[in-house]
């Protein structure tokens, strides 16, 4: 489970050092499960990619300061 946890740091050190690049592609990746979807669930894939969009405005946020 140790390695579970270590996988995770490192991940989220990776997405605090990118917070900017990485809502790029949030917006890129919801685009493409907008298309893939054909518009079904664009109202559920709108809310988790705003949800991380904001989780990455604040990590870069706390990073500049």
């Amino acid at each position: 489970m140790s390695g579970t946890g270590d996988a995770f740091k490192r991940l989220k050190k990776t997405v605090d050092d990118n917070a900017d690049k990485g809502r790029g592609l949030v917006a890129k990746a919801a685009q493409a499960a907008k298309k893939a979807t054909g518009g079904a669930h664009d109202d559920k894939i709108d809310r988790g990619a705003g949800a991380a969009t904001e989780y990455l405005r604040k990590r870069a946020r706390k990073n500049r300061e």
